[in-house]
């Protein structure tokens, strides 16, 4: 928004700068976390998510030709999908743009088009869902917080108060909440698996990184985490005790 910046893009655009700075007013949202973003940003500019795919499927494209030998098949993630129409609609135009990238560059890649699971209402149908997605990946940050009903970043106004009264005994966002997102969690694979029976499954977020909350997760039956690089050590370690534990059970 800086008024070099403004110019520049009204410039390039052939508008005014008062016509930008209109359009910067009227993209102004008062809860952003729960607004515009993800799928539905797709849906109302289809345009970005076509852009999108023709990176992923360009760049490995260039990397199955530079390393022959290598098994590369990208995985296309439809974010914060709510609605099997949501994700049906953005997956017609992701499958069609980069199959035709595809076809272009006479190339034989192959690809998997999944959703992310942060919604509730995503893990309540997610049988319905499951049709449709290569895979699920739970991003339990947005999990967490539509869930509970408050954004990370507002907790830390309340939660010191939540820990003294004894009503929290740890971080959501940090330790992931098995009792009622876990249960969600649960209900998502147990619908999505018998409608799908290829459907591999994992997390994102920083609870990947938190020992319990990898524990938990390999008991559900996820086939992967993924969280911040600093914490990936930590849940290899929680992975390999998780696998451990549950042999010798």
């Amino acid at each position: 928004t800086e008024e070099e910046d403004i110019k520049k893009l009204a410039e390039a655009q052939g508008k005014s700068v008062e016509r930008i700075k209109e359009i910067i007013d009227s993209l102004h949202e008062f809860n952003p976390m729960m607004g515009h973003r993800g799928c539905r940003l797709a849906v109302t500019y289809p345009e970005i998510a076509k852009m999108q795919t023709k990176a992923v499927i360009r760049a490995a494209i260039n990397v199955q030709k530079a390393h022959p030998g290598w098994k590369v098949q990208p995985e296309i993630m439809i974010p914060l999908v709510g609605d099997i129409k949501e994700l049906k609609y953005v997956k017609k135009f992701v499958v069609e743009t980069a199959d035709a990238e595809i076809a272009a560059a006479g190339s034989d890649l192959e690809y998997e088009v999944g959703t992310m699971i942060e919604i509730p209402r995503a893990a309540l149908t997610a049988d319905e869902i499951a049709a449709e997605a290569d895979f699920f990946c739970f991003g339990t940050n947005d999990l967490t917080q539509m869930t509970y009903g408050f954004s990370r970043d507002d907790a830390g106004k309340f939660l010191e108060a939540y820990y003294d009264a004894k009503i929290f005994e740890n971080d959501p966002f940090a330790k992931l909440d098995q009792v009622g997102v876990g249960k969600l969690m649960k209900m998502a694979i147990d619908l999505g698996k018998p409608v799908n029976s290829k459907l591999h499954v994992g997390i994102c977020g920083e609870h990947g990184g938190d020992p319990s909350s990898v524990e938990f997760c390999n008991k559900l039956g996820l086939d992967y985490v993924s969280c911040s690089p600093f914490r990936v050590p930590i849940a290899r370690l929680a992975a390999a005790q998780a696998a451990i534990a549950q042999k010798k059970n």
